[in-house]
């Protein structure tokens, strides 16, 4: 138990760590193996704990907590299942939203009644940003919206979508402008008017679908563009430190379950007529894991610390991002090994947390992104080809 964290933040930990132990990691056990949506139920449970307007401020219904909440709460969940960690991030961009939009959605956000889905990638767009093609035509006091998304979790199940379009043309020279963020408002369980799609037949991260979406003249009003119209690009990577702390903080929960099941396992299989956690090949493996995770919780506290205060670290998020997702996809292999062919079915968790922490190292930028960026800083940007 970290000596950094204070009473409250311990009691916080505390409550959600109770929680996903009582309530999310039997609805994942049962619910993930048949590729189950996380229930109605649950969510409620959710928003009465509050997990949905942690860093919302108190003056619009939220907690008015800081990153390393956010963390500490993440974590607890991920270790149960990683989509319900997930859930809880706040809509991108919600720091943007003007004095009226603010009144209108984040009591609703805090709450859990108004959940967000975030369409930025589209089929031949990932990473970058700002070659994002969708467009958005003004149409009187609305924006017709069309193009082709790819990689939206929840857009189903989300009261709304914040999609980022291309409403000036692509300039060769600044490519990254003329982008806009437009807040797509739909029925719960429903795609909105003028979209189609179908889900991505994914490998893990169930409990809710990732869609490929097609808009076709998905009309939405003027009214709902999110911060600066033709700045998207800089909505969308303005709070990227915490995302990826965010990330991290899945990422470590993630290996912790693993951990933890390795542990349980390795104290009941026996073999030899010993079990199998009194040899030195499992207890190593288990020390190492162990420290591991540690090593990436601390770096994670390190940077929460540094959003919490205002100092800028980029960098350093990059870091914990790389760090921790790399981490949990060796932790969690580890602990499948550890379970041996058991570990290779459906009838332990761990090939569940196995599965979810080989995304970690693909989303909220790639780890190759990450040692793009942590290079960039250290040595500088390569130069151009003469």
């Amino acid at each position: 138990m970290s000596t950094i964290l204070s009473e409250d933040q311990l009691m916080l930990q505390e409550a959600a760590r109770k929680f996903a132990l009582r309530e999310v990691l039997p609805v994942a056990n049962a619910l993930d193996p048949e590729r189950g949506d996380i229930p109605a139920a649950l969510l409620a449970k959710m928003a009465e704990m509050g997990f949905f307007g942690i860093t919302i401020p108190a003056e619009h219904g939220g907690l008015g907590l800081g990153a390393m909440e956010y963390c500490l709460v993440t974590e607890e969940l991920s270790r149960a299942w990683m989509s319900v960690g997930s859930i809880i991030r706040p809509m991108m961009g919600y720091l943007s939203l003007n004095d009226a939009q603010k009144a209108a959605y984040l009591p609703r956000m805090a709450a859990g009644d108004f959940l967000c889905a975030f369409s930025m990638s589209e089929p031949g767009t990932g990473s970058d940003i700002a070659g994002l093609s969708c467009r958005a035509e003004r149409d009187g006091d609305d924006y017709l919206i069309t193009g082709n998304k790819y990689w939206c979790t929840f857009a189903d199940g989300a009261d709304a979508i914040l999609v980022l379009a291309r409403t000036e043309p692509k300039s060769d020279v600044k490519p990254h402008q003329g982008i806009t963020a437009f807040l797509v408002e739909k029925p719960r369980g429903s795609l909105p008017a003028g979209v189609s799609g179908a889900p991505i037949p994914k490998i893990g991260y169930f409990g809710w679908k990732t869609w490929e979406l097609s808009f076709d003249h998905c009309r939405v009003p003027a009214a709902n563009i999110v911060g600066t119209p033709g700045r998207g690009f800089y909505l969308a990577t303005q709070s990227l430190e915490l995302a990826r702390a965010h990330t991290a903080a899945r990422a470590i929960g993630l290996a912790r379950a693993g951990l933890e099941d390795a542990i349980a396992y390795a104290g009941e299989r026996v073999q030899f007529g010993r079990p199998i956690g009194e040899f030195q090949a499992i207890r190593f493996k288990i020390a190492e894991m162990a420290t591991q995770i540690e090593a990436a919780r601390q770096l994670m506290y390190s940077v929460c610390r540094k959003i919490d205060t205002g100092t800028r670290c980029d960098l350093e998020a990059s870091m914990v991002k790389l760090f921790a997702s790399d981490m949990a996809e060796r932790v969690t292999s580890e602990a499948l090994q550890i379970h041996g062919g058991a570990g290779y079915t459906h009838h332990f968790a761990v090939e569940r947390h196995w599965r979810d922490a080989r995304l970690t190292r693909i989303f909220e930028g790639t780890s190759e992104i990450q040692m793009k960026i942590i290079s960039d800083h250290l040595l500088g940007k390569p130069g151009k080809a003469a």
